[in-house]
């Protein structure tokens, strides 16, 4: 299982790429050769992504297949994921010279291997 999120603005394959590195980065499995008959080239991979509905049309399958070095790379999308805000204090100037704190809110969409 991986997470990933695309902190600064709404980039759903960013989110995905990331949550396909996390999902393997602490794996090893060096005896591959011996428990897949043809070893890594013949590994076959079902990644399963949750993605927001309304973000799943910006998803660059081919993108997150990438991160995948070996084998054959199978991505199946569903609903998921979540969309969560993330505040952000400006500091900006009003027309009297004086500053105030203008809260911006973004969402960034995650998604889960």
């Amino acid at each position: 299982m991986g997470f990933g999120n695309d902190g600064h603005g709404q980039n759903v394959t960013k989110a995905a790429v990331r949550a396909a590195r996390n999902a393997i980065e602490f794996n090893s499995i060096p005896s591959i050769t011996t428990i897949v008959p043809g070893g890594y080239d013949s590994l076959k991979l079902q990644v399963i992504l949750a993605v927001p509905k309304k973000y799943q049309g910006g998803l660059d399958v081919e993108k997150v297949k990438d991160v995948f070095p070996y084998g054959e790379c199978e991505v199946v999308v569903q609903d998921g994921g979540m969309i969560a805000p993330s505040g952000i204090a400006i500091e900006v100037r009003r027309e009297d010279g004086q500053s105030k704190r203008s809260l911006q809110v973004r969402y960034h969409p995650r998604c889960f291997i």
